[in-house]
């Protein structure tokens, strides 16, 4: 992570596993931010991309998803954007820019307004309007300036307080899911049962009250992660990855169960996804 320079920036490393490109390989410049540290509880982080394609041209990204919400304002639109079970896409042409800000899952309750389920692949209107107006007025016609995404981020953050402090439930589940995401060793729902000590009951109702998802697919996505990772790593795209071997890597029984779960979210199957070409 980079220090903050003298405008309070708190720039942090670009590279994104849960983020696939479009199929060509391309992705806009993406300026991404970690919170301030009192708000860790609320936010992951926030990130920003501006692009300018040419005339005709369309650029259909795709993401596979973090068990989170999600804020998202850009000079067209304003969405508070629910966990999604499968994956992400959002069309790019023209020229434009977006804020979003990657929640925590504590933060989604309090936002929803109630079990966070109720917007599992779904995205409604932002509600708060006044945060909208402040977020354009910060960007203005200079998505670039790097003060203008600052003061962006600052407006979001003074309305995030108000979530502020996290109740212990949201910091339980806050917890469940960084162990999920962190440690590749957790294959089975259990393990995180005995890791925290509660049932599978009272997980399952848990991970579906606050994050919109079951503990199956919090394990289920960490893999995905880790996929995209190796199928996606500098030289794949002219070297075959072995996919028996990255199977095997990511705790699935055989090859053929690793490319069913893949192709089921993304629609290709992992020696296609490995063979587009890479960023550029």
């Amino acid at each position: 992570m980079a220090p903050p320079d003298g405008r309070g920036n708190r720039r942090i490393d670009p590279t994104e596993r849960a983020h696939l490109l479009d199929a060509s390989g391309y992705t806009p410049p993406i300026h991404r931010f970690a919170p301030r540290p009192a708000l860790s509880d609320v936010v992951r982080r926030y990130w920003m991309p501006v692009w300018s394609l040419p005339e005709g041209q369309v650029s259909v990204q795709r993401v596979l998803q973090y068990p989170v919400c999600l804020i998202v304002v850009s000079g067209d639109y304003a969405l508070l954007v629910g966990p999604s079970t499968g994956l992400s896409t959002q069309e790019l042409a023209g020229s434009g820019w977006a804020l979003g800000t990657m929640l925590q899952p504590a933060a989604g309750l309090a936002l929803v307004g109630g079990s966070v389920d109720q917007l599992t692949d779904r995205a409604v209107p932002l509600s708060d309007e006044a945060l909208t107006g402040r977020i354009r007025d910060a960007i203005g016609d200079d998505p670039e300036d790097p003060d203008r995404q600052q003061t962006g981020v600052a407006a979001i953050e003074e309305a995030l307080g108000a979530l502020l402090p996290v109740d212990d439930e949201g910091l339980l589940v806050n917890a469940i899911v960084e162990y999920v995401e962190g440690d590749q060793r957790v294959q089975r729902v259990g393990q995180v049962c005995e890791k925290f000590a509660i049932t599978e009951r009272t997980l399952q109702r848990l991970t579906a009250r606050r994050i919109g998802l079951s503990p199956k697919w919090l394990i289920q996505r960490r893999r995905l992660h880790e996929a995209a990772e190796r199928l996606s790593a500098p030289g794949r795209s002219s070297e075959r990855p072995d996919l028996a071997r990255v199977a095997a890597e990511l705790g699935y029984a055989d090859q053929a169960h690793f490319g069913r779960d893949w192709r089921a979210v993304t629609g290709v199957t992992p020696g296609e996804f490995a063979a587009e070409p890479r960023a550029r």
